[in-house]
């Protein structure tokens, strides 16, 4: 009996170690494809669709860094999503 219970825990933690790396994995793949867009087109993806965005002369580069953190749980962006869009908007304002 010691043995299948050993042979249970053996293939629960295998399984366990494999979900864990596909979930880093699909995180990992995530991460570059923010990686390789701009501010500009991350803005466009993510503002523009749940409202017309402001031009960004509209605020000061201090107001965007306060709307890039409100909007940033409000549309489930990443950090470094948010990093990218407010530093176009700032060096756009």
């Amino acid at each position: 009996m010691n043995s299948v219970k050993t042979s249970s825990l053996t293939l629960f933690n295998a399984l366990a170690i494999i979900i864990v790396f596909v979930v880093t994995l699909i995180g990992c793949v995530a991460s570059q494809k923010v990686a390789e867009k701009s501010g500009a087109q991350l803005w466009g993806e993510n503002c523009q669709r749940c409202h017309n965005t402001p031009t960004p002369s509209s605020f000061s580069p201090n107001q965007w860094e306060t709307i890039g953190m409100h909007m940033q749980t409000r549309a489930l962006i990443t950090e470094q999503e948010r990093i990218k869009i407010v530093d176009f908007l700032q060096q756009n304002h």
